[in-house]
């Protein structure tokens, strides 16, 4: 392993792992709320990263796929948490909001990361390290939240589709979701969706970081 995999994994490493445990956390925190402990009688409402790593999605897939394309492509997934739908005090809408509440997770972490990266600058903390991880921390965020509202089951943003669709609709787009992993790793590796989805919306993504941070940058100069 050269010297500079591991540089990169360094950086990585705590915002990946905050990405997945917090979105993961959202989702069984939000089914709580709305009437469903599935996720927290199992523990899964929680910040370990072990409740929620999976080893073949979190671990075997992206070291593959990275070592596989030379470091252009990285894809993978964490445990996906229980959620007894039904169990909802309003299953539809319910799910709807749980299915939010991961990529939301991720928008407010890339919204933290970028702002810890400003305190870095403000405080004149030249640290190269600290700054790779801070932008490390909102690319992977972005790239998360968005890669999971891909309106296909079983990613959040099919979730969300199923619970906005007409009934017959959403009955026929729920009938994907066992076929659902393959068509997104087929579009991943065809570049397809990161071509498509992806780069326009994290794109936009980083237009809103920004956005949201100037008035208050321009405020503390």
């Amino acid at each position: 392993m050269d010297s500079s995999l591991i540089q990169t994994i360094a950086v990585y490493a705590l915002p990946v792992i905050f990405a997945i445990t917090l979105h993961e956390a959202a989702h069984g925190y939000v089914a709580r709320l709305l009437g469903d402990n599935t996720a927290y009688m199992m523990g899964r409402v929680s910040f370990n990263p072990m409740r929620h790593i999976d080893p073949l999605g979190t671990i075997a897939i992206p070291l593959i796929l990275y070592f596989a394309t030379g470091g252009a492509l990285m894809f993978g997934y964490a445990k996906p948490v229980p959620i007894a739908f039904r169990n909802l005090r309003n299953p539809r809408w319910g799910s709807l909001w749980v299915a939010l509440a991961g990529p939301g997770c991720n928008f407010v972490q890339a919204l933290v990361w970028a702002v810890f990266g400003v305190a870095l600058a403000l405080l004149s903390i030249d640290e190269p390290f600290l700054t790779r991880m801070a932008q490390a921390g909102i690319g992977v965020n972005l790239v998360l939240g968005f890669l999971n509202l891909f309106p296909l089951p079983p990613l959040d943003g099919g979730r969300v589709l199923v619970a906005l669709l007409p009934p017959r609709a959403a009955i026929a787009l729920a009938r994907l979701e066992p076929y659902g992993f393959f068509i997104v790793m087929a579009l991943v590796m065809t570049g397809v969706l990161t071509k498509f989805w992806l780069s326009p919306l994290v794109g936009l993504g980083y237009d809103a970081v920004r956005a949201i941070l100037t008035p208050f940058v321009s405020l503390l100069n």
